[in-house]
C-alpha cells in the first residue's frame, strides 16, 4: 500500500517513520512536514492510507483529512496526536483510527490488522456464496480501543447517521445486556427528554442501524425482544471483550482509549482501569 505520513515536527516525523517501517516494512511510505505539500502530492499520486497529526500549525489535520478525501474518497485516515480532545472531530469524519503519542510498533500493527482485513478469505467466501446462491455473511470485528469502528471482512461499516453508529457502540458497551430505546435515548441525548418526536427518532435510528448491518450480512449482531435491544456478544470479535476475558494481546493494546469518541464511555473505561490495576498488583 501507498502510505502518506504527515507531522509538522521533523524529529517526531522521523521517529514515526521508523516505527511505521519497523511495524510494516513492506509498505511504500511518503513523508511530509507541510500540509500543502501533502495535498499537492495527493492531487497527482494515489494514496491508500494517511497517518496524520492534527495540530499542524498552518492547517488542522481534521480539515486536511477532509480535503484529502475530496481528492481520494477511498483514502483511509489514522490520526496520530498528543491530544484526546480531537477524538470527536476525528470520528465525525469517519476516521479509521486515532492513536495517541507516543506510538509503539504494536499500536501500528493493530491499526494495520483492522485496515488490511483478510481479503483472500473474504474473496473465497464471496465466491462460495455466489456459487451456492446464498447471502454472504462475513467476519465481524469491532474495535473499541482508539474510538469505535465495525469491520465486516476488514471493510469499515458506514452509517447514514452518526447516532445509529453511537447506538450500536452503546449496545456493544452493554455487552449483551438489554436496554429499551428510552434508556438508550437518555445516554445518546444528554438533556434526558423523551417525547414522542424523540421516540420516533430513536425508532428511525434503530431501523437504519439494522439496515446498515443487513446490507453487509451482519444483522446477526443484534437481538430484539419485545421492546428491548441488545447485541449478541458471540456474533462478533471485540477487542474490549477480549481484554475483559484476560486476552494478553488485547491487554497490551489498550492505551486508556476505550471509545474515546463518546463521553458516556467514561464509566466503562473506569472499570477497565480497575481491572488493569488489579492485574498489575496481583
Amino acid at each position: 500500500m501507498r502510505v502518506m505520513v504527515l507531522d509538522d515536527e521533523p524529529l517526531v516525523l522521523r521517529d514515526l517513520m521508523e516505527i511505521l517501517r519497523e511495524a510494516e516494512p513492506e509498505q511504500e511510505y511518503f513523508d511530509f512536514t507541510s500540509p500543502r505539500e501533502a495535498l499537492e502530492f495527493a492531487r497527482t499520486q494515489p494514496i491508500d492510507v494517511a497517518f496524520l497529526d492534527i495540530e499542524l500549525g498552518t492547517m488542522n489535520g481534521v480539515v486536511l483529512a477532509g480535503e484529502l478525501r475530496e481528492l481520494q474518497p477511498s483514502l483511509r485516515v489514522i490520526f496520530v496526536t498528543s491530544y484526546e480532545r480531537y477524538a470527536l472531530d476525528a470520528f465525525h469524519i469517519h476516521a479509521n483510527g486515532y492513536l495517541l503519542k507516543p506510538v509503539a510498533p504494536e499500536d501500528i500493527r493493530r491499526e494495520w490488522e483492522f485496515l488490511r482485513g483478510n481479503g483472500e478469505e473474504r474473496a473465497a467466501r464471496e465466491d462460495g456464496g455466489r456459487a451456492q446462491g446464498t447471502a454472504v455473511r462475513g467476519e465481524i470485528r469491532v474495535r473499541t480501543f482508539g474510538g469505535f469502528e465495525v469491520y465486516v471482512d476488514g471493510v469499515p461499516l458506514t452509517f447514514k447517521r452518526a447516532k445509529s453508529k453511537e447506538l450500536l457502540a452503546y449496545l456493544v458497551d452493554r455487552r449483551g445486556s438489554s436496554v429499551t430505546l428510552r434508556e438508550a435515548a437518555n445516554i445518546l441525548f444528554e438533556d434526558g427528554i423523551y417525547h414522542a418526536g424523540r421516540r420516533s427518532y430513536m425508532q428511525t435510528i434503530y431501523a437504519e442501524l439494522r439496515s446498515a448491518l443487513a446490507a453487509v450480512g451482519a444483522e446477526r449482531m443484534l437481538r430484539k425482544q419485545h421492546n428491548s435491544y441488545a447485541v449478541d456478544p458471540k456474533a462478533f470479535d471485540c477487542d474490549s471483550y477480549r481484554y475483559l476475558n484476560g486476552d494478553l494481546m488485547a491487554i497490551n493494546n489498550y492505551r486508556n482509549d476505550y471509545m474515546i469518541c463518546y463521553s458516556w464511555s467514561e464509566y466503562s473505561m473506569g472499570a477497565m482501569e480497575e481491572r488493569r490495576r488489579g492485574e498489575t498488583y496481583s
